[in-house]
């Protein structure tokens, strides 16, 4: 059983022709209304995306990284003298640090993106709807005079 909403069956634009205030368009304000809404679930969408890639991106890494610790198991395992073992050892210690370092980076790169492009959405229809509010005002001022 799936749970629905009530309030999204609601016709705000007839609910809100009801309340008739002088000189303000109730259907831009519905509008405006509406258009926040969307560039919330574009911005909500696009992280949920980003997540979702991070996530995939950490499982391979993780899957890569079981089997390079299985394979350099097995070269540790083949070395013979104990100063050939620490020499080993020691190379395959850097190349891990370096390759878990470069993960980590690529990570916060991915993270760093999809927040971007979520603000972006945002940041974008907060200066429409600025722009939007500036418009009604002034019909406002100009239909008063």
């Amino acid at each position: 059983m799936t749970a629905t909403n009530p309030f999204l069956d609601i016709d705000f634009t007839k609910l809100m022709a009801d309340f008739k205030v002088p000189g303000v368009d109730m259907n831009a304000l519905v509008t405006a209304q509406r258009k926040n809404i969307e560039a919330l679930t574009q911005a909500n969408q696009l992280a949920f995306e980003g997540v979702q890639a991070v996530l995939r991106r950490q499982t391979e890494i993780f899957r890569q990284t079981m089997e390079e610790a299985n394979v350099m198991l097995r070269e540790l395992m083949a070395a013979s003298a104990p100063e050939e073992k620490v020499a080993k050892e020691t190379e395959l210690l850097k190349a891990a640090f370096e390759k878990a370092l470069g993960n980590m980076t690529e990570l916060a790169e991915m993270v760093s993106k999809s927040n971007k492009e979520a603000a972006d959405v945002i940041s974008k229809r907060v200066v429409a709807s600025l722009d939007e509010v500036k418009t009604l005002v002034t019909k406002l001022k100009t239909a008063s005079k």
